[in-house]
């Protein structure tokens, strides 16, 4: 079934959440900042509850918002002191060690740098502008350079991962059990994923949410050795958003928040009802399922619903925007 997602991308996504109900904006805000206009990541906070960490995509410079979920409204721009001027800035998240890490990770030529950074720094503590000491890390992938947009911290074991965006698929890479201020982050690929705009990890750390353009899915994290990512499940009500580019979790699990570029962008909540749509498999959820008549209707009803979804919400612009 993993080959399944590598050949059709994100035609996949859309049939397993097009069966799902509407999603009303139960508990999501707009955006009113107007100098955040290319949100690209989102964090809840741990230390400010309704609060939601967010940054722009490229050009904007080294800064990230805290904006309070009730109102809308930037609480704090944080400006990060002692790392470079970033690049491409495509994802945050939270550690178990209330650190925020941002991944300077984009790439919009697909591979053309041999190294991106990530940027880590404490959750301060009170909210306001404020200028932090941050440290930075240089990241390189064991199989070479690629574009990524998904950065996420595993809430328990503290280790990073990143999946590289492909519209054929990509990767699910690994960083190191440390990671080195000093030298070189090697990630190695560990798995197999769709195409991903951003992802998150549950709070308890048993499930990892990845984001397309389309749609969103859970999956079951192993972890250990090997591929970590067991079976999945679509999340019934993702809405298709202009530039479909964030998703985090709710603290306490229930919800996932899904956001997206553009000035006054909405963040909406999708609750989370059970396991959802199991995937499309023989056994009802796994990923990992042969071939066959099921498969090919998958894939046949995937493409003709990706296509009617295209059509309907000139979804072109999205995917001319960048490769990356």
């Amino acid at each position: 079934m993993r080959s399944l997602w590598r050949v059709c991308g994100v035609a996949g996504f859309v049939l397993v959440c097009a069966a799902g109900p509407a999603a009303a904006d139960d508990g999501g805000f707009t955006i009113k900042d107007p100098r955040i206009k290319e949100s690209s990541g989102l964090a809840a906070s741990r230390a400010h509850p309704g609060v939601y960490w967010t940054h722009n995509d490229s050009g904007d410079g080294p800064y990230v918002y805290a904006v309070d979920a009730r109102t809308g409204q930037t609480v704090a721009r944080v400006t990060l002191e002692g790392v470079g001027r970033p690049r491409d800035v495509e994802a945050i998240s939270i550690g178990p060690d209330g650190d925020l890490y941002v991944g300077d990770i984009g790439d919009n030529l697909d591979g053309s740098w041999s190294h991106v950074w990530i940027y880590r720094f404490h959750e301060p503590a009170r909210l306001g502008d404020q200028t932090v000491r941050a440290t930075q890390y240089t990241v390189q992938y064991a199989d070479g350079p690629r574009n990524a947009e998904a950065l996420m911290v595993h809430p328990k074991t503290g280790r990073l991962y990143i999946a590289s965006k492909r519209e054929s698929g990509g990767g699910l890479y690994e960083g190191p059990a440390k990671l080195s201020a000093t030298g070189t982050n090697v990630f190695r690929r560990v798995g197999e994923v769709p195409w991903v705009t951003d992802g998150a990890f549950s709070p308890d750390g048993t499930k990892l949410a990845l984001r397309g353009y389309f749609a969103l899915a859970e999956y079951a994290w192993k972890g250990g050795a090997g591929d970590p990512l067991g079976d999945w499940h679509a999340v019934p009500g993702t809405p298709v958003q202009q530039q479909s580019e964030s998703v985090t979790y709710t603290p306490d699990g229930s919800a996932l928040m899904v956001g997206s570029e553009g000035a006054g962008s909405a963040v909406v909540r999708v609750p989370l009802k059970g396991d959802g749509a199991k995937s499309p498999s023989a056994g009802g959820s796994s990923t990992r399922s042969g071939g066959g008549v099921g498969e090919g209707n998958f894939l046949l009803g995937a493409m003709v619903l990706a296509g009617a979804t295209v059509l309907g919400l000139g979804a072109k612009r999205m995917l001319r925007r960048r490769t990356g």
